[in-house]
């Protein structure tokens, strides 16, 4: 269907709202707008019953109108904020002329109250109301949206905190939830349509004639024109970090554009807890706060040992809770910025409303290398082949020691460690590794130090590239973070505040290929879209396994598992962290342990909602058997 048609249907499907609301100035919820204000409270939804309705509206963005589709009118949804331990009743209704759902992202409940239509729930029918409930057996920062076609990019998704009946082990004043996402005023079916025409439709930052002079005189002129040639015979474009960007996007922090300024007041000297959610359907962010320091305390709404960093990557669907505590009278930008580096979300923390802070420098965007590819060490001459070998880590030592209740504002870095390539952490008396960073030697081997090979087959015409080496990349900050003199966040940082519970050895392996074709836009595992592999993936019920993702494509996948943790196979030995989304960069091998404790059929996808939309998307059952 062409792109101009399916902007007609939509537009005169949604005529209704657009003339009941042609007044509406914007569509932002309450604590967004509050914010600005005054003392900056977000007032949630909270009770034994919460009631949400989703409908279309009309959204307003620094001076351009379009319809949306909204959650009690507003964009992002409220705020709901719920108890561990209690009983979740929330009845939904849907005043949309087609199904909707929601989905409750990184809550574990029952599987026909996860909101996966097709899965193990229908849907939400036009007219209808359906009400969830299940027990409450977590705490933490999580967020919902809808899972039903491409709704959550036209703004069916909204924050949730959930209290923990045990107090914190870390202290602060105020918070706020800070929602990031992304906006375009194309429909996300012509999105998905002009990516299908083609793959770098919205990339405009390609190299162009004057980078190659600066190539050449940088590396010399044969193994410049050996470099593009390489790239050219892929088909592949260097600068391909986003497939939709910052052209047609609009980044949002709760519901506000950059000019919007969203703005928290805080008192200097107070400790302020930020609950980072990236609700963003395709973008990357790279988070800071230029003059504080940052430290991440929750990580996918669990705890975790605190890590004081500058900067941290975030992928759709993670959710990162930072402490900061400002001492002076002044404000402070928050600043995220896409990682393909097209365009950012910005806010502001500040003591008074209306005050702002200087929009840091725009770093220039960063381009793909050999080891993207899976090349490391190659000619540039040389094409993929077929094999695929593990990256190598030390092995080391578990964590010892009880973990105290800790104060979250001490360094616990060590002037090693901030005098060490920035973003990678130090190993003493152990050289770097290539392709990743060091393991701490208290922490045990990373899966995957044995080199692994793998058969022939290239995943057919569902895959454009297979890695020759794949390797564990959790040591690295990620591309373009790597020469940082900021010290960012890695996933070898994290570690559990407390030891998880399951410390069984994994009993069985799956390993599953990312797999893509950029040319026509299909993504897939195993090379294969979820229309060609209906057959689920079988866990056994009570088992320890483990998943290997195995990144063959060139771009960054966050990997959502509903209805069970994954613990990141970091290092970590007892302190694995929990996760409920894992982000695989370019030519990565990464694993998770997984214990099958849900019975049922369960959601696997990447949370790159085109991503999904193409076919990267599975179910997991989990049954006797």
């Amino acid at each position: 269907m062409k792109p101009n048609l399916i902007s007609r249907r939509l537009l005169l499907k949604r005529t209704g709202a657009l003339g009941l609301l042609a007044a509406v100035e914007r569509l932002v919820p309450a604590y967004a707008l509050t914010s600005a204000t005054n003392a900056g409270s977000q007032t949630p939804l909270s009770g034994e019953i919460i009631d949400l309705t989703i409908s279309e509206q009309l959204f307003r963005l620094d001076g351009r109108t379009a319809p949306a589709v909204t959650i009690n009118g507003t964009i992002p949804g409220p705020v709901i904020r719920l108890q561990e331990g209690q009983q979740a009743t929330l009845r939904v209704t849907n005043r949309l002329e087609e199904s909707t759902s929601i989905h409750w992202h990184g809550l574990l409940l029952p599987p026909n109250m996860d909101g996966v239509p097709g899965v193990s729930f229908a849907g939400i029918e036009p007219g209808a109301t359906f009400t969830y409930t299940y027990p409450v057996r977590q705490s933490g920062t999580y967020w919902y949206h809808s899972h039903s076609g491409m709704q959550e990019q036209s703004g069916v998704y909204g924050p949730m905190i959930i209290d923990p009946i045990k107090p914190e082990p870390f202290r602060y004043e105020r918070e706020y939830v800070v929602m990031l996402s992304d906006w375009s005023f194309e429909s996300p079916e012509v999105l998905l349509s002009n990516l299908k025409k083609q793959g770098s439709y919205y990339n405009f930052q390609k190299r162009a004639a004057g980078e190659f002079f600066t190539d050449v005189r940088r590396m010399g002129f044969w193994p410049a024109i050996q470099n593009y040639l390489m790239w050219d015979q892929m088909r592949m474009d260097p600068t391909d970090f986003a497939d939709v960007t910052g052209y047609t996007y609009t980044y949002l922090m709760n519901g506000l554009s950059p000019a919007g300024n969203w703005t928290g007041v805080f008192r200097p000297g107070e400790r302020v807890r930020l609950r980072f959610i990236d609700a963003a359907a395709m973008t990357f962010y790279d988070v800071r706060i230029p003059g504080l320091k940052m430290t991440v305390v929750q990580v996918d709404g669990q705890n975790v040992q605190p890590v004081v960093v500058d900067e941290f990557r975030m992928g759709p669907a993670e959710t990162y809770d930072v402490i900061v505590k400002p001492v002076e009278d002044r404000a402070y930008t928050i600043f995220a910025e896409t990682m393909d580096r097209s365009g950012y979300a910005r806010g502001t923390l500040a003591t008074r409303a209306g005050m702002s802070a200087e929009i840091p420098e725009r770093r220039p965007r960063p381009l793909r290398t050999m080891e993207d590819m899976g090349m490391e060490g190659m000619d540039m001459g040389n094409m993929p082949k077929t094999s695929h070998d593990g990256g190598m880590t030390m092995p080391g030592m578990e964590p010892s020691g009880d973990i105290q209740k800790m104060e979250p504002f001490d360094d616990h870095s060590s002037a090693e460690h901030r005098q060490h390539r920035p973003g990678i952490p130090p190993t003493p008396g152990m050289p770097d590794m290539p392709g990743m960073g060091t393991v701490d030697q208290r922490r045990s081997t990373i899966p995957g130090a044995e080199p692994v090979k793998h058969s022939p087959d290239d995943h057919g015409p569902g895959n454009q590239t297979v890695a020759e080496y794949s390797q564990n990349r959790m040591g690295e900050a990620g591309r373009g973070l790597e020469d940082s003199d900021r010290r960012v966040l890695l996933y070898t940082d994290l570690k559990s505040l407390a030891p998880y519970p399951d410390q069984r050895e994994p009993e069985r392996e799956i390993e599953l290929h990312l797999t893509g074709q950029m040319t026509r836009y299909m993504w897939s595992f195993d090379g294969k879209t979820y229309s060609e592999a209906r057959e689920p993936i079988h866990f056994r019920y009570g088992e320890r396994l483990r998943l290997t993702f195995v990144n063959d494509t060139m771009m960054e996948h966050p990997l959502h598992l509903h209805g069970m943790w994954m613990h990141l196979e970091n290092g970590a030995g007892a302190y694995l962290p929990r996760k409920h989304t894992v982000v695989a960069k370019p030519a990565e091998r990464l694993s998770v342990a997984v214990t099958a404790d849900a019975p049922g059929r369960w959601a696997f996808h990447c949370h790159l909602l085109l991503h999904m939309e193409a076919g990267m998307f599975r179910v997991v059952e989990v049954s006797e058997q």
